[in-house]
C-alpha cells in the first residue's frame, strides 16, 4: 500500500477516534444561506428575548434550548406572546444544530452540535441569567 493511502487510513482513524463532540466543535462556524437565516432571525428575536433572560422568566436550557422557566412576573396577557418567541426560538436553535451538521456533510452530528452550542450558550449567558445544569436552575 503506498505511502499516501496509510496516511488516510491513519487519518480517518484519528478522526474516528476522537469523541463525537470534538469533530462537530470545529465546524460550528460554518455558514450557508440557510444558517445564515436562521442566525439572523435569532438575532432579531434576541432584542426581544434578553429582558426575559434577565427577569428570570426565560432560561437557557441544558438541552440547546430556551424554556420558559417562570412566567409569575409576565402579565397574564403577554403570556401568549412569551410562549411564541420561546417556540419560534427553540424551531431555529433546532434547524440551526441540523443545517449545522448538514453543511459539515454529517447530519448524524446534529447531537453533538446540539450539546456544544448548549454549552456554549450557557458559558457564555450574562450574569444573572438563568441557566440549566444537571436539572436545576441557577442564576449565573
Amino acid at each position: 500500500m503506498r505511502p499516501r493511502a496509510w496516511l488516510g487510513i491513519l487519518f480517518a482513524v484519528l478522526i474516528g477516534s476522537l469523541p463525537a463532540a470534538v469533530r462537530a466543535q470545529g465546524n460550528l462556524d460554518i455558514d450557508s444561506p440557510s444558517i445564515a437565516a436562521l442566525r439572523g432571525s435569532m438575532q432579531q428575536r434576541h432584542a426581544q428575548l434578553a429582558p426575559l433572560y434577565a427577569s428570570g422568566a426565560v432560561g437557557l436550557a441544558a438541552d440547546g434550548t430556551v424554556a420558559l422557566r417562570d412566567a409569575s412576573g409576565v402579565p397574564l396577557a403577554q403570556r401568549a406572546q412569551l410562549n411564541g418567541l420561546v417556540a419560534a426560538e427553540n424551531a431555529d436553535r433546532i434547524a440551526l444544530y441540523r443545517e449545522i451538521a448538514r453543511a459539515n456533510g454529517h447530519p448524524e452530528w446534529e447531537a453533538d452540535v446540539r450539546k456544544t452550542f448548549a454549552q456554549r450558550w450557557i458559558e457564555r449567558a450574562q450574569a444573572g441569567w438563568w441557566v440549566q445544569s444537571g436539572g436545576n436552575w441557577a442564576r449565573k
